[in-house]
Parts: structure tokens; C-alpha cells; sequence
């Protein structure tokens, strides 16, 4: 059984919360693009130098590399039950790039999650979090990019079938639930394609 699911949604709208939590119940590794991005800068190694060469020009890091990342990701054997990818794609070349390499390996996306949440609601709990990028300026920028940015990704997921939304304005256990009811289908779908043998 295989549940692949992307997690989308604004700076501030919980996404990492409940990455972990899907984490923890279904046993499902949270690929966090950042997080990789950021190991492969501070290990040194030659990805993370030419990742480094892109961020010190304050430049974003091409769609190719970031495709490369997740494809050697994707190889690794915790990743046979199925997987969450957090952060990624971020654009529509990213999403189409996600596609085409999923295709090749034949396990396309179950689901895209996006966590609907208004601006106010965002800015408030990214001026709770007091991190440097939190700042209300800076929030209100990040928020606007990834707006402008991925908002394309919603029609291009609707049109795929895959979009669900997900009221990420809710408290954190409500959007759980929420998320729980989209994924036990997609369990029981899976499960129905590759049942597991009984013991007698």
C-alpha cells in the first residue's frame, strides 16, 4: 500500500504540524524540501555548494535541482509505503516536472492537500512564532509570493482531480479530523489493490 499526498498551503497555515502528525499516524515520511535543502548546505557537500551559489545571490534554487533532490529522495526504501511531500512543488513547472517523474516510477499522486487559510489568520500565528523571516513585513511578503506563485498549482490539481481542500483557519485538531476524512478512503482504496494476506 502507497498513499502519496502533497501538503500545500500560505506560510502560517499549519503545514508542518501536520505533516508530523501523518507522520505519526500513518507511518509516512514528510519530505520538507527546505529541510533537505538546508542539510545539504550545512553537510558541505558538492549539491550543497551549488545549492549555496543560488541563495547567496538571493536567487531561487532552479526547478531542476529541486526535482533532482526529491527523485533521489523518492529512491530511498522508507518511501515504498508512500510519502508526504511538504513545500513542494511551489510552481506550476515544479507540479509538472512532480508529474512527469511520478509517471516514470508509476505511482502518481493519491492526493494534494491544501490548507485554505486567510490572511489575518496567518499573520497572527506567524507573529506568534517569532522567528527572523516572522517579522509582520517580511510575513506579509512571503505570503504574497507563495500566493502569486502557487496559486496556479490550485487550478492545475483541481483540473487533475487531485485538489482537496482542507479550512486550515480551523484549531489544529479540527483540521486533523478534516484531514483524516479526506485520507480513509484513499487507505481503504489502497488497501483494496494490495490486500494484505490474512493470516488462517
Amino acid at each position: 500500500m502507497a498513499l502519496d499526498l502533497v501538503l500545500l498551503g500560505p506560510p502560517g497555515s499549519g503545514k508542518g504540524t501536520q505533516a508530523a502528525r501523518l507522520t505519526d499516524k500513518y507511518r509516512l515520511p514528510a519530505i520538507a524540501t527546505g529541510d533537505i535543502l538546508r542539510a545539504e548546505v550545512e553537510a558541505g557537500t558538492p549539491l550543497g555548494q551549488r545549492i549555496r551559489s543560488y541563495l547567496d545571490r538571493g536567487e531561487l534554487v532552479p526547478d531542476q535541482l529541486v526535482v533532482d533532490i526529491i527523485r533521489q529522495r523518492l529512491s530511498q526504501p522508507d518511501t515504498e509505503a508512500g510519502f508526504i511531500l511538504d513545500g513542494f512543488p511551489r510552481t506550476l513547472p515544479q507540479a509538472q516536472a512532480l508529474d512527469a517523474m511520478l509517471a516514470e516510477l508509476q505511482r502518481p499522486l493519491d492526493a494534494v492537500l491544501y490548507l485554505e487559510t486567510d490572511r489575518q489568520s496567518l499573520l497572527d500565528r506567524l507573529g506568534q512564532r517569532h522567528r527572523q523571516d516572522d517579522r509582520a513585513d517580511i510575513a506579509d511578503h512571503r505570503i504574497d509570493v507563495f500566493l502569486e506563485q502557487t496559486a496556479p498549482l490550485i487550478g492545475y490539481y483541481r483540473d487533475e482531480g487531485k485538489l482537496r481542500l482542507i479550512d486550515g483557519a480551523q484549531p489544529t485538531e479540527a483540521v486533523a479530523a478534516a484531514i483524516d476524512d479526506v485520507i480513509r478512503p484513499l487507505v481503504g482504496a489502497a488497501q483494496a489493490r494490495n490486500p494484505r494476506p490474512t493470516s488462517s
